[in-house]
């Protein structure tokens, strides 16, 4: 069995309108691949274990019960009696394009690596497989405790510990452009699966197509990359060699809300079971254009059950 943990945030949810029909629920893009992960895969094949901090509250605690109804492991999801999770309100367009409104300063999650039990946390991914985060991962902490983190993946690595990354570039979430950038050169060298999308790597760092960003990221000697470009696919690299891996046209596009995410989802499914990096990119585009066509980060798990014996056959 392969041991997966995922280092991020999750928030409360409003979805809609303001001032008029609101629904709440949960998501964060390191939950929603955790979530994503978990229902596709068996538990005897691949293990998803969550890392955060939450708060006690009524809220906090239903997030979890749902997490591990999920089969998400949650055994280091810490508590913090003092915090309790970020808000955001997502607003759609018609073409079911996002924007969002944060509330976040202040969350459990924010305050990780300063949690009396976070040691726990880190003795406990010196035995995984491979560690997931993101962009955002880094960005809401703490510019000290972020420096603390990229040093502790450091010596993880050295131990053995694989690492995959989503940039997730927010730009709302760093001081500027060149904090991020300095951030990002810091981790990049220790990354081992590289997921990225496109349209984040050309704001951060202005790259003029796919074969720049290739090329950049594999400078930082990364073994596998993969550049998403939304509708279109996905561009994948290993050791120099590129194929591109196309989507399947969606007609009924509601949200594009954790796309990236879900893609991320479907591809550590078949990476952590030695897939093919094709049949991996195929298995992100197609969980990818089932999330799309429901509202919301987090969708119905009916809707992608049957993926579970297809991606596990």
């Amino acid at each position: 069995m392969k041991k997966l943990a995922i280092i991020g945030e999750c928030m409360i949810e409003l979805n809609g309108e303001p001032f008029g029909n609101m629904w709440q629920t949960y998501g964060g893009d390191s939950l929603n691949t955790a979530t994503y992960l978990a229902r596709i895969t068996s538990q005897d094949q691949i293990e998803v274990r969550y890392i955060s901090a939450m708060g006690t509250d009524k809220l906090s605690q239903g997030m979890l019960a749902a997490w591990q109804a999920d089969n998400i492991n949650t055994d280091f999801v810490l508590r913090d009696k003092h915090r309790q999770p970020g808000l955001y309100l997502i607003q759609l367009d018609k073409q079911g394009e996002r924007t969002f409104l944060y509330w976040r300063n202040q969350s459990a999650a924010r305050y990780l690596l300063q949690h009396p039990d976070y040691p726990k946390v880190l003795t406990a991914l010196q035995n995984m497989d491979m560690i997931y985060l993101s962009g955002i991962s880094l960005a809401i902490l703490p510019e000290t405790d972020r420096t603390l983190l990229i040093e502790q993946l450091r010596e993880l690595k050295n131990q053995g510990v694989k690492i995959a990354f989503d940039s997730n570039y927010r730009p709302k979430l760093w001081t500027n452009l060149e904090q991020a950038q300095e951030c990002y050169r810091a981790l990049l060298p220790l990354v081992d699966v590289a997921l990225v999308t496109f349209d984040d790597e050309e704001m951060l760092w202005a790259d003029s197509n796919e074969q720049a960003t290739i090329s950049r990221l594999s400078d930082f000697g990364i073994p596998i990359i993969v550049v998403k470009q939304g509708k279109c696919g996905a561009i994948f690299c290993q050791n120099g060699e590129q194929q591109f891996v196309p989507t399947v046209a969606v007609d009924n596009v509601v949200d594009t809300t954790s796309a990236g995410d879900s893609f991320n989802a479907g591809f550590l499914a078949g990476f952590l079971q030695d897939k093919p990096l094709e049949v991996c990119c195929q298995q992100g585009n197609q969980l990818a254009g089932i999330v799309i066509q429901h509202k919301g980060a987090i969708i119905d798990k009916a809707a992608t059950a049957n993926l579970k014996a297809q991606f596990n056959a």
